[in-house]
């Protein structure tokens, strides 16, 4: 097992007093003064633990590039989505053999028709160290795209405007922005979202008039616990804001064809109500939690849309989480969650008959694909398991059969055959019933296992194949996903059990999942790995304090960890929208909690399990100073030799690398971690 002894020295962090004092509690905080990306000192000591990771890493430089090398040839690098057809002109994306970034690309009316590039990214992403993409956005008129680029990794966003008869980006932008935007139905006029320049909340919805180069402010939204969007209906007669928090929504809506009008809301905010709506002819249909904790579906006319004109169309179920609808001339789509799983049912909206698509996985990953038209019998939908790779299905509706349409593609071959998937059920400390879902290779009966877990924000994870994740399983390791509390796998309970100040039953679910791998003898403490990322890095800091001996090793990406001090801080991008996940510590009550499971404020003089913990400079989420000032103190307290290793990207945030090839890097160095710990070298 690899000894610190046997590896370069790990730089030191000095130590600057500083004492946090709340509620009368004494916190001493000496690595705080890492709260500075503008401090040469921290950039220094930042790339003194990159150049100690590198030096302890360095035996695994080549198997590194090897996996790289592995991990990329399984991907189709001359690859092209399923095409789908909006308002004359059919859409895909297709990637070209050597090039990062994807093309852009649609047909008139037919896919015979003259290939049309709506944007190339990668002559755009030439001389970047990152460059992200997104928000394509065209006008009704489809002479225009608009879209939002980032070269920062800060997550804000400029939009840009490309003329698609003449394909040139012109010089007029708009600076600051969340990246999406929507056009009105003028042709001229764009919707867009700013965001505060400290903390990085989206705030005020903006016009940009397109033909004066002017915006104006159209909705600000002063609640510090929400944020913004703007789009657009389906049926493409709405223009919508949304105003969210983590409990509570409220739309606003106007007609599309008349964009200098007012916004009206169309049900005033109820704190702890969360709705949302789509537009059908005469109809609005809503998906609410009002009186129904699992979510149930509303109808109300165009102009009368308070709630208490909501009329009940499919009620409330104790065992169905109703996630979303999708709507279709003659059909409407319902996306649930039951037992664990994702469901789709189709309902007639003639006949009011309904059935379910049928699936032959014991665990597997459904949903709704593009479906932008209404005048149509035909479902696109996606499917995946842990060992079917992602799958794009045409399902008809009336007749019930359904057309692959793609799937993607393993360069080299993949055999599914070769390996197993099953559904686990672990029993939590209070009786409570965990999913599992495990893979592994038909030769597997016990060894390294690799468990992954989330358990925050009602996310959940569900079970998706990974080409990238067979470099794994063909080495001897088992990859397992505990579907714990505080996501939502086991319906709106299930959320409601893992946050504020139930928020432990999210760290205790992890762990006794690891103990039922254990005691089924899939693995051992000597050989059980976790792994978790940005709130799942919280999770992976909470368990190591709690339960070390049970892990060998651990992966922390982009971890949460500073919990106490950037809650209390509400000029940290982000935190006033999270008080409802985790509760304000400037109550007590609350304070006390937290501080009782953050991992930064835990650490103890005691051995811990190997660790990597990597980060992003620019990280808009989780700042760089968490996952930083966590390592100082794990090495200042910690009594075992076992790895410490903190490694940050220096040109990238949260997301990590925005090249498809590139965030493999990342990947290839966590794999070579827990190679390394397990002996295996190639």
């Amino acid at each position: 097992m690899p000894d610190q002894h046997s590896h370069p020295v790990a730089p030191g962090c000095k130590q600057i007093p500083h004492v946090h004092t709340e509620h009368g509690d004494r916190r001493d905080d000496p690595y705080y003064w890492l709260n500075n990306r503008e401090n040469p000192e921290v950039i220094a000591y930042l790339n003194a633990e990159n150049a100690h990771t590198n030096e302890v890493m360095h035996d695994t430089e080549t198997f590194q590039a090897d996996l790289f090398t592995e991990m990329k040839g399984r991907i189709k690098e001359e690859d092209e989505s399923v095409p789908y057809f909006l308002n004359q002109y059919w859409y895909y994306t297709r990637y070209e053999s050597g090039k990062e970034y994807p093309i852009h690309c649609r047909r008139h009316q037919t896919m015979e028709a003259d290939e049309e590039i709506v944007l190339d990214v990668n002559p755009l992403a030439e001389g970047l160290a990152y460059c992200q993409v997104g928000g394509l956005a065209v006008s009704p008129d489809n002479t225009w795209l608009s879209f939002g680029m980032d070269t920062v990794s800060r997550r804000i966003y400029t939009i840009h405007f490309k003329n698609l008869r003449t394909g040139e980006i012109i010089d007029q932008k708009i600076e600051g922005t969340t990246g999406g935007s929507v056009w009105a139905n003028d042709n001229q006029t764009v919707f867009y979202t700013t965001k505060d320049a400290q903390t990085l909340r989206s705030d005020r919805v903006f016009s940009y008039d397109f033909s004066s180069d002017k915006s104006r402010e159209r909705f600000f939204e002063a609640d510090e616990t929400f944020h913004i969007s703007v789009g657009k209906s389906k049926s493409r007669e709405y223009l919508i804001i949304v105003s969210s928090s983590t409990l509570t929504t409220e739309y606003q809506i106007l007609e599309a064809d008349n964009p200098t009008a007012d916004f009206r809301i169309f049900q005033p905010r109820i704190r702890g109500m969360e709705y949302g709506i789509a537009h059908f002819k005469n109809t609005w249909f809503v998906v609410t939690n009002w009186e129904a904790e699992n979510f149930r579906l509303m109808e109300c006319s165009l102009d009368q849309t308070h709630r208490e004109y909501w009329k009940e169309l499919i009620p409330h179920r104790t065992d169905t989480l109703l996630e979303g609808i999708e709507l279709f001339q003659d059909f409407m789509v319902l996306e649930e969650r039951r037992g664990g799983l994702t469901h789709i049912m189709i309902r007639d909206q003639r006949t009011g008959d309904q059935h379910e698509l049928e699936v032959d996985e014991e665990t597997y990953t459904l949903g709704v694909g593009v479906n932008p038209e209404y005048q149509t019998k035909t479902l696109r939908y996606g499917y995946t398991s842990l060992l079917t790779p992602t799958s794009t299905y045409e399902y008809h509706m009336e007749d019930r059969s359904r057309t692959l349409l793609k799937q993607q593609t393993v360069v080299g071959g993949y055999d599914k055959s070769d390996y197993r998937s099953r559904r686990i059920w672990a029993t939590g400390r209070d009786g409570t019933q965990i999913p599992i879902s495990l893979v592994h290779h038909r030769s597997f009966t016990s060894g390294p296992l690799l468990l992954y877990g989330y358990g925050s924000y009602g996310h959940s994870i569900d079970p998706t194949f990974s080409s990238v994740r067979l470099s794994l399983l063909n080495r001897g390791f088992a990859f397992a996903i505990a579907h714990i509390r505080g996501g939502e796998e086991m319906g709106r309970a299930w959320y409601e059990n893992g946050k504020l100040l139930k928020k432990k039953n999210t760290f205790y679910d992890f762990i006794d999942c690891g103990k039922h791998l254990v005691t089924l003898g899939l693995t051992t403490p000597e050989h059980l790995y976790a792994m978790g990322g940005s709130a799942g890095g919280l999770l992976m800091g909470a368990v190591i304090n709690m339960a070390p001996e049970l892990f060998n090793g651990a992966v922390a990406a982009v971890p949460f960890v500073d919990v106490v001090t950037t809650m209390m801080d509400e000029s940290i991008p982000l935190t006033t929208g999270e008080f409802d996940e985790w509760g304000n510590p400037k109550d007590e009550e609350y304070y006390h909690y937290i501080k009782s499971y953050s991992p930064y404020d835990n650490i103890e003089a005691k051995d811990y399990p190997h660790l990597l913990v990597t980060t992003g400079l620019h990280d808009s989420q989780v700042q760089y100073w968490e996952p930083a000032k966590w390592v100082a103190r794990l090495r200042e307290l910690k009594t075992d030799n076992h790895l410490l290793l903190l490694k940050t990207e220096m040109d990238f945030g949260h997301g990590g690398a925005s090249g498809r090839f590139e965030r493999l890097k990342e990947i290839a160095l966590e794999y070579a971690f827990l190679f390394k710990l397990e002996g295996i070298n190639q």
